[in-house]
This record gives structure tokens, C-alpha cells and sequence, in this order.
């Protein structure tokens, strides 16, 4: 095999080093925060580890680390971000103790709670969250009130935002008491905040969101707050859903 076969795009590396997911990468080589062999990289320049010095963020790009992946049960109150200019307090100060450095697969809002998966495997990353896979999540949601059936009906459809028409998204009603009204809403996209906005535009309430599945991951028992690492066979289906 001659050099230029074995050589990957730079964001592939970044990604399988666990520094960051592929789409992250991508943005720091726009941003001109890479460089190969002393020249700053651009997107679709390719290289190798034994051949070629990669360097991000000013530091020597080293080899893959041991893959780590971990599900938190995050509560209301963090951001999902390294760090925070406003010094709130983030999910990484949850798992602190993992020795490998995480990185989030998308993110939940400072008032979101739920499952939220961290890992350091940039493939895996990219492709839950790539839109061509259309991973559903689904949310827990608590609305005040009692919504009529036009509303449901309008989420399945897809609702209409100021980024575009949402894709059809799945309902299912929990539970009611006199003032407030419990449904399930499973979607298939990313957008910020998509929930909360879908909610608000057809004139519902949310005062309750928290993030209950993953793909085939669900949160089940796991206590706010706490994490624990994927089993393989929980690993492997998520896998299999690319």
C-alpha cells in the first residue's frame, strides 16, 4: 500500500484520537487550529500518524486512546460544554473521574435533564448524530394544561419553525392530572432546543423536559446526576443502528 493510500482525512484522525467528534474536527480546521507537517490543513487534506506531524490547538496529535463510553443521567442547572464562560457548572464535573477525555453525542439545554451519552469515539459520534441515520430520541415532556387532539396531530405531522418544517415525530399520551399532561414526543432530528420549540409554537407550556431514550439506549434507573459505562452488548446495538 504506498503512502498516499495509507493516509485519512485530518478529521478522521482527530476524531478516532478522541479529541473531538469528526464534525467538531471539522470546524477547528476551518477555524485554522490544525496544522499538518508546520502548514494549517484545510478540510479534505488527508494524512497519517507515523508519517505526517499533526498538530491541534498548538499540541502533537498522539495515538487513539482506549475507547470509553458512558451514559449520565444529567440534571437541570448543567451546560454541555467543556467549559462555560459563566462559570456554570457542566456534565463533565459529573464524571470527572474518567481519565479519558469526553466529549458529548449532542447536547441537552441548561434546564434539559436525561440521558445524555459521553464518549471519546468520534466515529460513533458522527454517526448517531448524522442526520442520513435519523437516530430517534425520545423526551419525557410535562406541559401545563390539556392539550387538544390538532396538537398531537401537529407534532406527528411536523411543525412549522424558523429553521424549516420539523420531520414527523412519534406521541404518546402518559398520563394527565387537573392542571398538567405528561406524553412522550420521539424524534429524529438535532436542532437546539427542537422540543421546548415545537411545544411553544402550538402554544404549549413545557415545564418538565428530560430525555428518556437514545437510539436503544434508555435511561431506566439510573439515579440524576450519576453515570455508568455501556455494557458491550448495549454497545454493539447501538452500533448495528448505522
Amino acid at each position: 500500500m504506498s503512502d498516499t493510500q495509507e493516509r485519512e482525512r485530518i478529521q478522521k484522525l482527530i476524531a478516532r484520537a478522541g479529541l473531538a467528534s469528526r464534525r467538531e474536527a471539522e470546524r477547528w480546521i476551518e477555524q485554522g487550529r490544525v496544522k499538518v507537517n508546520g502548514k494549517i490543513a484545510s478540510l479534505g487534506d488527508k494524512a497519517a500518524l507515523h508519517l505526517d506531524r499533526i498538530e491541534v490547538h498548538g499540541r502533537p496529535l498522539a495515538g487513539a486512546e482506549c475507547k470509553c463510553y458512558v451514559m449520565l443521567n444529567k440534571p437541570m442547572g448543567y451546560v454541555t460544554t467543556a467549559h462555560d464562560p459563566q462559570g456554570r457548572p457542566t456534565v463533565f464535573d459529573l464524571v470527572d473521574k474518567i481519565p479519558e477525555r469526553l466529549f458529548s453525542i449532542g447536547r441537552l439545554d441548561l434546564n434539559t435533564e436525561g440521558l445524555l451519552l459521553l464518549t471519546n469515539d468520534g466515529e460513533l459520534a458522527h454517526t448517531l448524530l448524522h442526520p442520513s441515520y435519523a437516530i430517534p430520541k425520545t423526551y419525557r415532556v410535562k406541559i401545563s394544561g390539556d392539550p387538544d387532539p390538532k396538537t398531537c396531530t401537529a407534532l406527528e405531522r411536523g411543525v412549522e419553525l424558523e429553521d424549516g418544517i420539523t420531520a414527523p415525530a412519534q406521541v404518546a399520551r402518559i398520563r394527565k392530572s387537573k392542571r398538567n399532561t405528561w406524553f412522550d414526543l420521539s424524534i429524529t432530528e438535532g436542532r437546539n432546543r427542537q422540543v421546548r420549540r415545537m411545544c411553544e409554537s402550538l402554544g404549549c407550556s413545557v415545564s418538565m423536559l428530560k430525555r428518556i431514550r437514545f437510539g436503544t439506549l434508555e435511561l431506566d434507573g439510573l439515579p440524576v446526576g450519576q453515570y455508568r459505562h455501556l455494557s458491550p452488548m448495549e454497545l454493539q446495538a447501538l452500533q448495528r443502528m448505522r
